[in-house]
């Protein structure tokens, strides 16, 4: 058994990130490891934060231990913090990284840790090279991965870019597991009624925070392709604004798509997850770049098929013409996915095939894998 600990986001603060975080530590801590994480008291200056929020309105995982206290802007917190974990002598300290912002909290917290000469440092790197770059990214990425003994990357693109900046310590691939924690999987009538969505209607839904790299102008232009509007379907887009939202706004409404795009714009809860990915006939992520996706793997639980542009980790996860479709990003490629899918009857084919290749996204496989870093 090991005594291990997770440094990233946890609740009260909500995200992908820490929903994985939450997911990883129960994993650990169900095949007999002692697992806690170390979260922040401040994540972001409210300046700096996009969205309306950074806190959670879900209830508290009841399992976890989770400690709040890095200021990731206070230099004398890290110091603070970095000590006193150093003192407590964990096996292994298992830091997420991703983005360069967190690199000298991180980096700095990582640095004193190690100088317990017990605790071995890992990191899950979720980007090396960001999606929205900055002047400092490198020397400030450099810092962080400087700090750790081994590193576990989710898609072979971000593995590519940390094998660039940091050759010498062992890295490996595990592409990033199912979530499974948004609960059972209902009916799509079910999930419709809930959400009050027509239960005859034709359904894509584009999931997730939006930001430009995401790629939602692209499927909106495709959505006004004259073939898709006389398929009679309409997209849902579920998931809060990180960006002025008035540029999708107008083109909506210069596209004529008014009556086509249902737009819930507010962060969805984990317990809402479910209702709109079983309501869907497909999910689509028409991304302009991208490492791994939780949407992906939220797909892959409730065995809906998938539509992504191909790049990064998005391609790596879906198999072309077998849980989905892979296609260019602009807007007649996916436009025609669009209507292959529902011309060729595609669904039921996809969701048998999604349910074999989901057995391949294990949490239990990632906690081993981390551990087996230990020993590379």
């Amino acid at each position: 058994m090991s005594k291990i600990l997770i440094v990233g986001p946890a609740y009260p603060l909500r995200g992908g990130l820490a929903t994985y975080n939450e997911r990883l530590a129960s994993e650990f801590n169900a095949l007999g490891h002692q697992c806690e994480i170390l979260s922040f008291s401040l994540q972001y200056p409210s300046i700096l934060f996009p969205g309306k929020t950074q806190f959670s309105t879900d209830a508290a995982p009841d399992d976890l231990t989770i400690l709040s206290e890095i200021n990731s802007v206070n230099p004398l917190n890290w110091i603070s913090v970095g000590l006193k974990i150093s003192k407590a002598k964990y096996d292994i300290v298992i830091f997420r990284y991703w983005m360069s912002f967190m690199a000298p909290a991180l980096g700095t917290i990582a640095r004193l840790i190690k100088s317990n000469k017990h605790t071995q440092i890992l990191a899950i790197t979720d980007n090396i090279i960001p999606h929205e770059r900055k002047f400092f990214d490198t020397p400030f990425t450099k810092y962080f991965l400087a700090a750790c003994d081994g590193f576990l990357t989710m898609s072979h693109s971000v593995l590519g870019q940390l094998k660039q900046l940091n050759q010498h310590k062992p890295a490996r691939y595990v592409a990033h597991p199912m979530y499974d924690m948004f609960g059972e999987a209902k009916s799509k009538q079910e999930a419709r009624e809930i959400l009050k969505l027509s239960t005859n209607q034709k359904y894509l839904l584009f999931f997730g925070f939006i930001r430009k790299y995401k790629g939602l102008h692209l499927l909106l232009n495709a959505f006004a392709d004259e073939r898709i509007k006389q398929l009679d379907c309409k997209l849902i887009v579920a998931g809060e604004f990180y960006e002025d939202a008035q540029p999708y706004l107008n083109q909506i409404q210069e596209l004529g798509l008014g009556d086509k795009v249902i737009l819930s714009n507010d962060f969805i809860p984990n317990g809402e997850v479910c209702n709109y990915f079983c309501a869907a006939d497909v999910v689509i992520q028409t991304y302009l770049n991208a490492t791994q996706s939780g949407v992906t793997q939220i797909a892959y639980y409730y065995d809906k098929p998938m539509i992504v542009t191909n790049v990064g980790g998005l391609a790596e996860l879906v198999p072309d013409n077998k849980v989905g479709f892979i296609v260019e990003g602009e807007k007649i490629a996916i436009a025609d996915a669009i209507l292959r899918f529902y011309n060729e009857n595609k669904e039921q084919q996809f969701i048998d095939n999604l349910k074999i290749e989901k057995q391949k996204f294990t949490w239990t496989y990632l906690c081993n894998e981390l551990l087996q870093l230990t020993h590379d």
